[in-house]
């Protein structure tokens, strides 16, 4: 899956966690992306099996997009925790760089990165 796609799919992911339903429209508010470029996502996402659109307009990850968002959402927050542990940047920096890595990372580093983690943890 193409970077964007997994933007958009944890993007549902999140709008799904705090406002209960998501349509289009939420998702371009939330990225500030245009009406016709998450439609355009919504019918590619659609295609690859990971959403369904329901009658009302509600966006609703299939248990592959589930899977897959929920995926991306683990290295989000995972790396934004590693960044600021180990290079002492703040949270904002930390999410920004962790949303350009999180799309390229390779599974063996990521398992690296939450061993580290976990042998780590903050004393805060």
């Amino acid at each position: 899956m193409h970077e964007s796609g997994e933007d958009y799919i944890e993007t549902i992911y999140l709008l799904k966690k705090k406002k209960g339903s998501v349509r289009s429209i939420d998702v371009a508010t939330e990225l500030n992306f245009s009406r016709p470029s998450v439609s355009r996502a919504v019918g590619i996402l659609k295609d690859q099996g990971l959403l369904t659109v329901e009658d009302d307009g509600e966006l609703v990850l299939t248990e592959a997009g589930l899977k897959t968002a929920k995926s991306v959402y683990e290295k989000h927050t995972n790396l934004t925790r590693f960044l600021m542990m180990t290079a002492g940047v703040d949270e904002k920096i930390a999410e920004t760089d962790a949303c350009r890595i999180e799309h390229i990372i390779s599974p063996e580093t990521f398992k690296g990165i939450k061993k580290y983690i976990k042998e780590h943890k903050e004393t805060k």
